[in-house]
C-alpha cells in the first residue's frame, strides 16, 4: 500500500518556505518534494484558500506563508490538506450478522476514534516554530504523557 505523504512534505517545505528571506517558486519547492510543480500547486491551493501561504504568480512571485510558524498549527495544515485518511484500518463489514464481527468492529471503531482524538488534540497544540530545526522538542509529543 502507497503512503500519503502530502502532510509530511507540506510541513517539510513550509518549515523551508519560513528560512526563505524571498518567494521561492513552484519549481523550486516542488522538487524538495520530489514531484513536478503542477502536483505541487494543486497540493498547496488548500494551504493557500486556508490562508497558510499566498503565492504571486510572474517575475519576482512565488510562494510565502500567510502567517507566522507560531500562528501555523499541524492541526490547521492537516485540515488545508482534506484530512487524509490517518490510518488504513477498516471493518469487514459495517452490518455483519455475525456477533463476533460486531464485538470486532466495535473494539475497532472505538480504537479508531480514541486514536483520531488523540492525533486531533496533539496536533492542535502544536504549531509550527515548535518543530522547526533547532526548536527544543514539546513536552506535548512524547508518548509517555
Amino acid at each position: 500500500m502507497n503512503k500519503d505523504t502530502r502532510l509530511s512534505d507540506v510541513l517539510h517545505v513550509l518549515l523551508h518556505m519560513a528560512q526563505a528571506d524571498a518567494p521561492l517558486t513552484s519549481e523550486v519547492l516542488a522538487r524538495s518534494m520530489g514531484t513536478n510543480p503542477a502536483v505541487f500547486r494543486r497540493t498547496m491551493a488548500g494551504l493557500r484558500d486556508a490562508g497558510i501561504v499566498r503565492s504571486e504568480k510572474g517575475h519576482g512571485g512565488g510562494w510565502q506563508l500567510a502567517e507566522p510558524l507560531e500562528r501555523i498549527t499541524l492541526m490547521s495544515v492537516y485540515e488545508a490538506l482534506g484530512c487524509p485518511n490517518l490510518f488504513a484500518i477498516g471493518s469487514r463489514s459495517e452490518h455483519g450478522e455475525c456477533l463476533v464481527e460486531t464485538k470486532v468492529n466495535a473494539v475497532l471503531a472505538e480504537t479508531m476514534d480514541e486514536a483520531t482524538a488523540l492525533f486531533a488534540k496533539r496536533f492542535s497544540a502544536l504549531t509550527l516554530d515548535q518543530i522547526a530545526p533547532n526548536a527544543p522538542v514539546p513536552a506535548s509529543i512524547h508518548l509517555d504523557k
